[in-house]
């Protein structure tokens, strides 16, 4: 019998506080006159800021963002280090300074380099906004501190207390990239096992995620989750619940394996009890479990305070044992037998790189996110050949086929709805009935014994169209180091027979995204095929939204390129020095990046 699943409460299960927003408001400092005059309304707009982030943000835990105003308006240097003081204490990890009048550009700035900063300077003709906005940027530009400029689009009223619209979006934008940055400075990759298959992404660069991202590396052998499943590393009664919850809630399907190569019901069943285990084990090797102290096992229940982690699978422990299908899977959904809660990131395959990208989506979006081979262009000409006419609407220009081993998030089924639309949803936001209606719209096809010798479980379901996407991916170039690559656009629904027909060539026991990206007509993004040649990786993550300016800007904090994107150009973000490198926006931002280095 199917019971509620609960919404769990908001909780930071990592160690490390959740980075605040610090809110400078920045004054002209000649009292006897100017400053008096100009307090209330430049304290107002601090506060003013505070409550549009307030009310339209949350860490992707579902704690609300905290915001911290500088104890006064800040009119020189003493005053700017007393803040500088203020915010370290506090634990602020992104900068926004407010005004609305002129004040001393280099000395009221933001000094910490490593606290990605705006300024939104006020439209207004009563004082000089603009005016400090412009000398301020130039000296962090001259200081090599780069810094995001906000400017409203129109003139305002001096006591106007509302937030345009335009500012509203750029504010938005910077602080929502500015907290993932600093959300992930500090924490753990962990890797379990090592290379998969030669995938480079699972070779993992240790560097890369230092000097970039400020992020420690981890290692645990495959063979931990063996020690800990055969000496009992782990909560007991968990487990049971967990059996009973997945016995009721995972549809377990038809075996499509040759007969002789098909598990016995009993080894099927040992393979769910150890799967189950596999998943409870990853989990507590990345974030810990109090309770194994109780055990006696006070150095397991630490964890490695990983964020995003990677479990290598194949082939080493996938020609003996379980795959990794369902770990990562329930992992990566937002609910499980212990109710609704945050999805975890972990890398089918530990490519590494797909991780940090689905990290990068999980902390823009608060959602869950898929990860999935970028496996098949279907042309308009191979599909009419498949099916024996033309596909029209949105298969007409092809289609890409996005499938892996059934390791995606249960999420990614589109069985949560926005304003009655299919959708992937913040875990806070979702219900026990479209959880359920996830889990009832997933099979479990016992493993391809081909693939995976030592058989386990793959998701199977077909994500349903019509859900805004973005597909990104992280690569390493030798010479270059990161670049990052976006893909807008949506997913779709084409006809069940040809569907089916694909299924069946491809694996019929794995999950399915039908995707199709927004085309602008040149470049990578000139035809579906071009996406597709153009794609520098076999694996891709995929996130709910259209979330591309939103991961623009952070790679510009991080100092990562973006080599390809069909993002509109209005809504580009970046720190206002990119403009001296160049009016081409990708050349600008590859010759800003290598200029200003890495971010650590």
């Amino acid at each position: 019998m199917k019971t509620e699943l609960l919404l769990n409460e908001p909780v930071n299960r990592l160690r490390g506080k959740l980075p605040k927003v610090g809110i400078r408001p920045t004054i002209d400092g000649r009292l006897g006159g100017v400053r008096e005059s100009l307090e209330e309304q430049t304290m107002n707009l601090a506060k003013n800021v505070v409550q549009l982030i307030s009310s339209h943000l949350r860490h992707a835990d579902g704690t609300p963002v905290e915001c911290v105003i500088a104890d006064s308006c800040i009119g020189g240097v003493a005053e700017a280090a007393m803040t500088a003081e203020k915010f370290a204490a506090e634990g602020v990890g992104v900068s926004l300074t407010v005004t609305p009048c002129w004040c001393y550009g280099s000395e009221t700035i933001d000094m910490d380099p490593f606290i990605p900063k705006a300024i939104w300077g006020f439209n207004g003709t009563e004082r000089p906004g603009a005016v400090y906005l412009a000398a301020a940027l130039a000296g962090h530009t001259q200081k090599g501190i780069p810094a995001f400029s906000i400017y409203g689009h129109e003139v305002q009223e001096a006591g106007d207390p509302n937030i345009p619209a335009d500012v509203k979006e750029k504010i938005l934008r910077f602080i929502k990239a500015g907290l993932a940055v600093a959300t992930i400075r500090g924490k753990s990759y962990l890797s379990i096992g090592s290379v998969s298959m030669g995938i480079a992404g699972s070779i993992v660069d240790a560097n890369f995620f230092q000097d970039y991202l400020g992020m420690r590396n981890e290692y645990v052998d495959m063979s931990e989750l063996v020690r800990r499943i055969e000496r009992g590393i782990f909560d007991p009664v968990e487990y049971e619940k967990a059996l009973e919850w997945t016995r009721i809630n995972c549809i377990e399907g038809p075996d499509t394996n040759k007969p002789e190569d098909r598990f016995t019901k009993e080894q099927k069943e040992d393979t769910w009890r150890t799967v189950i285990k596999m998943a409870i084990i990853t989990r507590d090797l990345m974030i810990g479990n109090p309770y194994l102290k109780q055990l006696g096992f006070g150095e397991e229940s630490m964890g490695h305070n990983a964020i995003v982690s990677g479990f290598q699978g194949q082939r080493q422990w996938t020609d003996h044992l379980p795959n990794g299908d369902f770990l990562e899977a329930i992992l990566n959904s937002s609910f499980d037998w212990n109710g609704i809660r945050q999805a975890f990131v972990v890398a089918t395959e530990n490519d590494s790189l797909n991780g940090v990208t689905m990290l990068f989506g999980h902390l823009l979006s608060n959602t869950a996110q898929i990860f999935a081979d970028v496996r098949t262009y279907w042309s308009p000409e191979s599909l009419e050949k498949l099916a024996g006419r033309k596909l029209e609407d949105v298969a007409a220009n092809g289609l890409l086929h996005l499938i892996n081993s059934g390791s995606a998030t249960l999420d990614g089924t589109g069985r949560q709805l926005i304003d009655g639309k299919p959708a992937m949803k913040p875990y806070y936001d979702i219900s026990s009935e479209e959880a359920h209606a996830c889990l009832e719209a997933t099979t479990w096809y016992p493993a391809i014994t081909e693939y995976f010798r030592g058989g386990g479980y793959s998701s199977k379901y077909l994500s349903k169209g019509g859900m805004p996407m973005t597909m990104s991916r992280l690569n390493l170039v030798k010479g270059q180091g990161p670049v990052l690559q976006i893909a807008e656009g949506y997913s779709v629904d084409i006809p069940e027979d040809v569907h089916e027909k694909i299924d069946k060539r491809t694996n019929e026991t794995w999950p399915t995204t039908w995707f199709v990206p927004v085309l602008t007509g040149k470049g990578a993004f000139k035809d579906v095929y071009s996406v597709m040649a153009n794609w520098g990786a076999n694996h891709g993550a995929i996130s709910f939204g259209h979330i591309g300016a939103d991961l623009i800007t952070l790679a510009s904090m991080l100092r990562i390129p973006v080599c390809m994107h069909n993002v509109p150009e209005d809504k580009i973000f970046r720190p206002s020095a990119w403009s001296a490198f160049g009016q081409d926006s990708e050349g600008a931002d590859y010759r800003a990046c290598k200029n200003y280095g890495p971010l650590y």
